[in-house]
């Protein structure tokens, strides 16, 4: 298939972030939502750009991912401008609520002079709790103010809630003989077990690309990345991901799903994976990311099932915090996970094979202890020998208090 031609050679990760493609500013400013921490950043793109989303499915869906969805609708899939406060995630605030979302976008649309619809709000931080409107307000004016081609580190900074690091990412790549580039950030630490999560992710890309290509590149990247992590299994009511492409790139206009678009794809995977991953490692108290990849299941739903039933396990987390090869509990969730699974055809590889048909293999526990404890990622595969399709999730550890409950009270 075309798109298994491309690898990392095909593009250079560069140390930039979200405003690192042509026309994009950023900034990022305290409003005093927070005491001390930057809390709101705003994105703008110079040239009205094409732009999809996904949403959580959790049923209270925040006002903001409302307002959003319902302007990209209004638009026809345009944005220029996407603003996003933390410490208020605005959901669960009705009525109210939604007005508020309103309103934040109406401050954009007058600051900047642009249309209401080519506005997209992100919100994220406490649930139950209305925006103080009135410091929002004279924070767009500010944020405004300091939009920068170079202002995409403050950005990143001012959308994180209880994440300790930033995560951002940029790319470029050639299409056509034009220089391509990608850009993104995104926050989240905890409430991470998306499906389209609190999650909020943004790329931006000077590309110029089909809507309904950019749509399913999305839609696709997403299944295989975002909605492959998971630090506490809870679903945010405030997931939201955004793709912006302002086609400043002055590249062919990709129009079908030939060389081009797949070379486009599997970038746009990279960033959007690397972003994922960022998260897993910045989970709520872990200490170790984990990584389970599951090779040859009868399909990727299958090998979603079984790597997510493993990545979620409280036991395998446990025993990966306190530095335990305590291969059965990964067996015991891929077992429980629903998917097609022959018990005699599996093999399990931590650090090395130490299964192979389902039956154990001689090996040093020392030295599985010895890598699990001095690794801050551990790889788990598992081979299921049924079919040709893969998937591989990510995750982190539990916290030594959980920890510390768990083994009182077990």
């Amino acid at each position: 298939m075309m798109e298994d031609r491309w690898g990392k050679k095909d593009f250079q990760v560069v140390k930039e972030g979200i405003t690192y493609p042509l026309g994009i500013k950023a900034a990022g400013i305290n409003c005093g939502i927070r005491l001390n921490k930057k809390d709101l950043a705003l994105i703008y793109s110079d040239k009205l750009a094409d732009a999809v989303a996904m949403y959580t499915t959790n049923k209270f869906k925040a006002a903001p991912l409302v307002v959003t969805e319902k302007n990209l609708s209004l638009s026809g899939g345009k944005l220029k401008a996407v603003l996003i406060n933390s410490g208020i995630a605005n959901a669960c605030t009705g009525e109210k609520g939604l007005k508020d979302a309103w309103e934040t976008v109406s401050y954009v649309s007058q600051g900047l002079n642009i249309k209401k619809e080519h506005v997209a709000v992100f919100s994220t931080g406490k649930i139950g709790e209305f925006l103080p409107l009135n410091k929002i307000k004279a924070g767009v004016e500010k944020v405004i103010s300091g939009l920068d081609y170079a202002g995409g580190e403050e950005a990143a900074e001012a959308i994180l809630t209880t994440d300790t690091r930033k995560k951002e990412v940029a790319v470029n790549f050639v299409l056509g003989g034009k220089e391509v580039r990608i850009g993104g950030m995104a926050k989240g630490s905890g409430m991470i077990n998306p499906h389209m999560a609190t999650m909020l992710g943004l790329v931006t890309s000077d590309v110029s690309i089909n809507l309904d290509l950019l749509k399913s590149a999305l839609r696709q990247v997403v299944e295989k990345t975002f909605n492959m992590i998971s630090v506490d299994g809870d679903t945010s009511t405030n997931d939201m991901v955004i793709v912006m492409a302002n086609g400043l790139a002055e590249n062919r206009m990709m129009e079908e799903k030939d060389d081009n678009y797949y070379k486009f794809y599997h970038v746009l995977y990279f960033v959007v994976e690397y972003l994922a991953k960022c998260i897993a490692k910045d989970g709520e108290g872990a200490t170790k990311m984990i990584e389970v990849e599951v090779k040859n299941a009868l399909s990727f739903a299958e090998a979603k099932k079984v790597a997510k039933a493993v990545i979620n396990s409280p036991l395998v987390k446990t025993a990966i915090f306190g530095n335990d090869p305590n291969w059965g509990r990964i067996l015991a969730a891929v077992g429980y996970c629903g998917a097609e699974v022959v018990a005699d055809k599996v093999d399990l590889y931590l650090k090395e094979k130490i299964v192979e048909n389902g039956q154990p293999l001689k090996f040093s526990r020392q030295n599985i202890h010895e890598y699990l404890g001095s690794s801050k990622e551990i790889k788990i595969v598992i081979d299921l020998k049924m079919g040709e399709e893969n998937a591989t999730a990510w995750g982190c550890d539990l916290t030594y208090d959980y920890v510390k409950i768990n083994t009182k009270y077990s």
